[in-house]
C-alpha cells in the first residue's frame, strides 16, 4: 500500500498538534510536496547534507527531524551557505522536510518525557507554564557527585558541566531537552534540586543555594526523540521503511 508523505507524519501530528508550537517557531512541512507519494523516510536530528545524501542512498524520498531547517525568511535559494546547499539539494533530488520541534517539546511523550524516563524520575509534573520541562522524583535520593556521575553515564555525555555540586542528596529533579536556561527560575520554584538541560551561559552557573544545574549538551538532551520520531511512524506504517540515521548529527565534537 502507497502513503503520502503528509499521510506518514500524521501520527506524529497527533501526538505533536503543530498549533502548540511556539510563535517563533516553523515546525511542519519546509521543502517538497506533502501529497508526493512517500518511498522511505530517514530521521534525524538535523537536516544536514549528509543526511540528504543518507536518504538518496536508502531510496527514501522523506526526511523528518527535529530541529527546523528554516527558521526565519529566506531571501535566496542559492549553494552558497549551508541552508541554501540542503535546500538546494532537497528539490533536485525531489525529497520532502517535515519537522517537529516546540511541538514535540511540549508533548506529553516528547523530548522531556524521553529525558525523564532515562533518568527514572516518578511523579512527574510539567515544569513550566509555556508547557516546557518536567520535574520529577528519583526512586532514592542520591548524593551529589554519584548523581552527576549517573547523569553522563546515562545520557553518554563525553564532557559534562555543572555548577558547585551540592552537600546535600538530590532526589528531585527537573529536565528540560535543548536550550532550556529560560526555565531556570520554574525548576527552582518546582523545589528541584538539580536542573538538567542543554546550552547555559556562563552566568547560569550561579545557581541559589540547594540548587544544582547540568548542561548536558544541546544534542544529547534531545537526541532520544529521533528514536522516537521513527518507532512512532513504524508502530503506525508496519510495511513503510523508516531508517535512523547512521551519521554523526551532533555539529558540536569534543576533544
Amino acid at each position: 500500500m502507497e502513503y503520502t508523505c503528509k499521510q506518514i507524519v500524521e501520527p506524529l501530528e497527533l501526538i505533536a498538534p503543530k498549533n502548540t508550537q511556539e510563535g517563533w517557531d516553523n515546525s511542519g512541512f519546509l521543502v517538497g510536496d506533502p501529497n508526493c507519494t512517500a518511498t522511505a523516510a530517514v530521521v534525524g536530528l538535523d537536516c544536514t547534507l549528509d543526511l540528504v545524501d543518507e536518504a538518496i542512498a536508502k531510496g527514501a524520498n522523506l526526511i523528518i527531524t527535529h530541529h527546523p531547517l528554516i527558521f526565519r525568511g529566506v531571501k535566496s535559494i542559492i549553494p552558497n551557505n549551508f541552508v541554501g546547499k540542503v535546500i538546494t539539494k532537497l528539490i533536485k533530488n525531489g525529497i520532502v522536510l517535515y519537522s517537529a520541534h516546540t511541538n514535540l517539546d511540549k508533548a506529553e511523550s516528547g523530548v522531556s518525557r524521553l529525558m525523564a524516563q532515562r533518568l527514572g524520575l516518578n511523579d512527574c509534573t510539567v515544569l513550566s507554564r509555556d508547557g516546557f520541562g518536567l520535574v520529577g522524583v528519583l526512586e532514592k535520593p542520591v548524593e551529589s557527585n554519584e548523581f552527576i556521575l549517573g547523569v553522563k553515564d546515562l545520557f553518554g555525555v563525553k564532557s559534562l558541566r555543572t555548577s558547585r555540586p551540592l552537600d546535600t542528596p538530590v532526589s528531585r529533579v527537573a529536565v528540560c531537552g535543548g536550550a532550556g536556561k529560560d526555565f531556570i527560575p520554574d525548576a527552582i520554584d518546582a523545589g528541584a534540586q538539580a536542573y538538567i538541560t542543554g546550552d547555559l551561559g556562563y552566568h547560569n552557573f550561579y545557581p541559589e543555594d540547594g540548587f544544582m544545574l547540568l548542561d548536558i549538551g544541546h544534542y544529547e538532551s534531545e537526541v532520544d526523540v529521533v528514536n522516537f520520531i521513527k518507532n512512532v511512524v513504524s508502530e503506525n506504517f508496519a510495511n513503510f521503511a523508516v531508517y535512523v540515521t547512521e551519521k554523526n548529527n551532533n555539529p558540536i565534537y569534543y576533544y
